[in-house]
Formats: structure tokens, C-alpha cells, sequence
């Protein structure tokens, strides 16, 4: 019988019934539980999870508020299509949301994922504003559905073999100030990136005809770069500008990944439409494309649909979520818990010549990898290497950047310090093997 065959067995045979997208992906860690910030593996094997299941278990692992909160919906109702029938998680939901999200964003159609938000921002600005042209940016990940894989430029891979794309979509380059090709630093950065805004619409696109920018505040599967403080009200301006919508994709930023619940809360930049996920349920599929009431009445009957999108089961988790944050004041110990692993790896810095750089905001968190003393050369190599040695000593991170240089770490909200201190000494370790 299939049930009695062992973990070792049923992982080997992956390849038979997957495909090579999610079968060949890296670790392949089997997991039997979770708890908090830890997975537990057959025998008892425990492994720090530095992902949270790629920004996703921002309360950790089944934490029993949000179990409980689920369970009790599946007792009642598991499935219900909403808008066909309405639910009270759902409802509740929907009032709910507009408490914790910048000032007048206070409408959602609820999906089950962040490229379904992506996308329904994208299907909701063109037709709010009877224009065709999206400008997105260079390194963004936005999704791997056709219109959100069309405005995704992180990895040529996510692109191979799909073309031809959505039409009318644009990139700029987003700001990165270490590596900006006429200068180091913010103001550089912001300067290459507002000039080529320009020439868009000089040359492709004039601002008549664009419906909106697309932006992460903080570039995530690019490799978590945090972009000029005056970036996102630059966007701003240009949007009010020429009444062009300005959509932020807050799908790994969102739901207090910065130390806020949301990242533009931290230059208090309100966009005319969010794209959020992941963090939302703790593992619970949902997403919702939300904006302000007068925009989005504009999104009439008939215009986008769902079958799964409200689900109460996913709406329940998405409300026990949120009251664990802000009961066990998550927002607070993020940005305590990300100020001391960013110290810590910036003292790594000092001392391992093969980190180029370390960034990043609340515990979202990154170290670029170069080949000491041929400039920034990206090393992806030595990030290989470094994910390898710290999952074999028990910590689990993750790769981005354009070369896959970057190692990235976005641990639940709930980190605590000797966990921190704990990460640190694995990295530690690990960097001290893969520099000699």
C-alpha cells in the first residue's frame, strides 16, 4: 500500500509524478510537522526555518490560534463560492483587512495566490483607466501566471520559451544602490532609475497611455534589494503627475516582513492598488487585489471572478493571523529581532571578505556573495556552497539575485534572540568552511 511506504521511498520516487520544476527544486527537505520556526523531519531531525515557507508562516509554523481558528471553520463550512453564497470569515475579513492597511485602501476581491493579486491589479488598472501599458521593473518577481510571468524580469529562466508575452509591458531599472552602473550609493540609484522612466516616456510609451507602474518595495526574488528612501514618493509624484495608478506588489513584504504591516507604511506611500498574500493565512491559500472604494466600484460585475478566492477556511486563518500579530506585538519584535541579525551579519562581513554586502529590513534580510578582490563579482557559487553548509548544520535560507549570489533569510516574526544567535553561529561556521 502506497501509505506504507517510507519517507526515503516516496521522495525518491518524485521525479515519476512530478515535474522537474518542483521535483529537481533544492532541498528537498521531507517534513512531517512543524512547529514555530522549526521543521521536524522523520527521527526527530529539526531544522530552523529561515524561509517560512518563502515569507509565507510569518506567525511560525501551525500556531495554534490559527489552528484552531481553522479547524473550527472546517467544522462548519470548508468551501463556499463567494459571491454565489457569502460567509462570515470572509465578511469579517473584508472589514478587517482595512484596519491594518494604509489609509483608504478599503475594497478587496479575494484570490488564492500572489500572481492571482498581481494579476487582478494588473486586469483592474487597465480597465479603471482605459489604458494599455503596464511599466514594471527590471529584477522584479511578480508571479508565474502568463500576465504576472509577463511583468516578471528577475531570472530569464521564468521567461524561456513563453514568449510571446501580455502586450504593452514596460521595464525600468529599479534603484540598486550597490550595484548602479553610474555609481555606488542611493542618490545614484534613484537618479538611473527616474532617468530611465523618462525615456520610456520619451521614446515607448507616452504617460497618456500608461495604466500604471508596478513595484515590490523592496525587490524580493531579485534579491532583496531595498531601494532609496525617496524612491516609492518619486513614483508617487510621477503617478499623480500624469494619472497614472501606482500598484505595489506587497505579496513578500506584506503582513509584517518589515517591521510594519506593510513596507510602504515605512516612507508612507499610499499606492492606488496592492497585491497581497502569502503572510496573509499562514499557509492558508489567499490573496486579495485591494484599493480605495472609489477606484475599484469602477471594477464592475463581470469584469474578474473566482471560485476559490474567499474561501472561509483560508478567511479564518487570515483572522486568527492577524489577531496573533498584533497580540503578541509582532511588528515590534520583527524590527528588535531584524535589527540584531542584521548587526550580527554585518559583524560576519568584517570578517569573511567574500560577503559584498549585507541588507535588508525587519527580518527580511539578505547577504550578497562576491569573489573577494575582483570587484563585485557575483558568486553564486559560494552561495551555493553556503546554503549547503548551514542546512547541513540545521538552517534553512534561500537563494535570489539575478545570478543566485544572493542568500536570503525571512524567519517567522516570532524569532527570538537566542534563536537569532543561534543563526548566526551556523552562518558563522558555514562561512569559515567555504572561505578556506
Amino acid at each position: 500500500m502506497l501509505h506504507q511506504l517510507s519517507p526515503e521511498e516516496l521522495v525518491s520516487n518524485i521525479s515519476l509524478h512530478f515535474v522537474p520544476s518542483v521535483a529537481e527544486e533544492w532541498p528537498m527537505l521531507y517534513v512531517e510537522r512543524a512547529e514555530g520556526i522549526y521543521l521536524y523531519s522523520p527521527g526527530g531531525k529539526r531544522t530552523m526555518d529561515f524561509t517560512s515557507g518563502i515569507a509565507v508562516a510569518n506567525v511560525g509554523h501551525c500556531h495554534p490560534k490559527v489552528v484552531e481558528a481553522a479547524c473550527s471553520q472546517v467544522r462548519r463550512l470548508i468551501h463556499s463560492a463567494f459571491g454565489l453564497t457569502v460567509n462570515e470569515s470572509a465578511l469579517l475579513l473584508g472589514q478587517v483587512l482595512p484596519q491594518v492597511l494604509p489609509p483608504g485602501i478599503d475594497m478587496a476581491f479575494f484570490g488564492n495566490s500572489g500572481a492571482e493579486a498581481v494579476e487582478g491589479a494588473i486586469k483592474a488598472a487597465r480597465y479603471v483607466t482605459g489604458r494599455p501599458v503596464v511599466i514594471a521593473f527590471e529584477g522584479g518577481f511578480h508571479g508565474r501566471t502568463y500576465g504576472a510571468a509577463s511583468v516578471t524580469s528577475a531570472k530569464s529562466k521564468y521567461r524561456l520559451h513563453y514568449e510571446p508575452f501580455v502586450p504593452g509591458i514596460y521595464f525600468a531599472p529599479f534603484p540598486d544602490p550597490y550595484r548602479c552602473p553610474i555609481g555606488e550609493g542611493p542618490e545614484a540609484a534613484l537618479e538611473w532609475s527616474l532617468d530611465r522612466i523618462q525615456v520610456i516616456f520619451d521614446r515607448l510609451a507616452a504617460p497618456s497611455e500608461v495604466a500604471a507602474f508596478l513595484v515590490e518595495p523592496i525587490q524580493g526574488e531579485g534579491g532583496y534589494i531595498v531601494p532609496p528612501p525617496g524612491f516609492l514618493g518619486e513614483l508617487r509624484r510621477i503617478c499623480d503627475q500624469h494619472g497614472i495608478l501606482l500598484i505595489l506588489d506587497e505579496v513578500q513584504t506584506g503582513f509584517g516582513r518589515t517591521g510594519e504591516m506593510f513596507a510602504c507604511q515605512l516612507s508612507g506611500v499610499r499606492p492606488d492598488l496592492m497585491a497581497i498574500a502569502k503572510g496573509i493565512a499562514s499557509g492558508f491559500p489567499l490573496s486579495a487585489t485591494v484599493g480605495p472604494r472609489d477606484l475599484l466600484v469602477k471594477w464592475q460585475m463581470g469584469a474578474h471572478g473566482t471560485t476559490f478566492g474567499g474561501n472561509p477556511v483560508s478567511c479564518a486563518a487570515a483572522l486568527a493571523t492577524l489577531e496573533v500579530i498584533r497580540e503578541e506585538d509582532l511588528l515590534a519584535n520583527c524590527r528588535c529581532m531584524g535589527e540584531r541579525l542584521l548587526a550580527g551579519l554585518k559583524c560576519l562581513k568584517e570578517r569573511y571578505p567574500i560577503i559584498g554586502e549585507v541588507r535588508g529590513v525587519g527580518l527580511m534580510v539578505a547577504m550578497e556573495l562576491i569573489v573577494p578582490g575582483n570587484g563585485k563579482e557575483p558568486n553564486p557559487t559560494a552561495a551555493s556552497r553556503l546554503l549547503n553548509e548551514a542546512f547541513a548544520r540545521g538552517l534553512l535560507a534561500l537563494s535570489a539575485g539575478l545570478r543566485g549570489q544572493v542568500v536570503r533569510m525571512m524567519p517567522p516574526l516570532n524569532l527570538t534572540a537566542e534563536q537569532v544567535d543561534l543563526a548566526l553561529d551556523i552562518l558563522d561556521d558555514s562561512l569559515a568552511v567555504i572561505s578556506n
